[in-house]
């Protein structure tokens, strides 16, 4: 059990279910201790500060569906997009929660979603700087990345990135530690 994760998924008729299962099956591999919900997104903000008090995570991640739509006008207008806001409100609720950047790592956005509004929200990670499609497994392997790096270690943000099926295209973030504790022996 080396960290705790707090996953939000978007409840519906469409796979989010098997998107879920999915990432928990990813860090089962890892042996991550994770925990995981199903939300639909506008709930995400209600909903994260009551599991924040209840798991304590060192990382949490906040996701589910988004788009930009390009029809609308600017990828500067929130009102272009299907659930940044919701990703937005969330983290600013988790930020709040915990201030300090490296005692809570939050990692969120979806598919094409505003990358630099969630980064002003206060996330560390977030999608998608290019307004890509990201892999759905991209938010998990950040997460397991920071979760299985050294905590007094500043992690190459390059390197994490190019771990991801969509590269820095899709995912982006700002300087941070790991969350895990190294000792020896193991």
């Amino acid at each position: 059990m080396l960290g705790n994760f707090f996953v939000t998924q978007k409840q519906s008729a469409d796979g989010d279910d098997d998107y879920l299962s999915r990432c928990m099956n990813f860090y089962k591999k890892l042996n991550l201790m994770a925990y995981g919900l199903c939300l639909k997104e506008e709930d995400i903000k209600s909903e994260i500060e009551i599991y924040l008090k209840k798991l304590n995570p060192d990382i949490v991640v906040i996701t589910g569906h988004d788009a930009y739509y390009r029809r609308k006008g600017s990828q500067d207008n929130i009102q272009n997009y299907k659930n940044t806001n919701h990703f937005i409100d969330a983290v600013k609720v988790a930020r709040n929660f915990e201030k300090n950047q490296d005692k809570l790592i939050i990692i969120a956005g979806a598919c094409q979603s505003d990358y630099e509004e969630l980064i002003k929200a206060g996330s560390t990670f977030a999608s998608s700087p290019k307004r890509i499609n990201i892999h759905a497994l991209d938010p998990a392997i950040i997460a397991s990345y920071l979760a299985l790096y050294d905590r007094n270690k500043t992690v190459d943000l390059l390197d994490v990135l190019a771990k991801t099926k969509s590269g820095a295209d899709g995912i982006g973030g700002v300087m941070t530690k790991g969350c895990m504790f190294v000792g020896y022996p193991r």
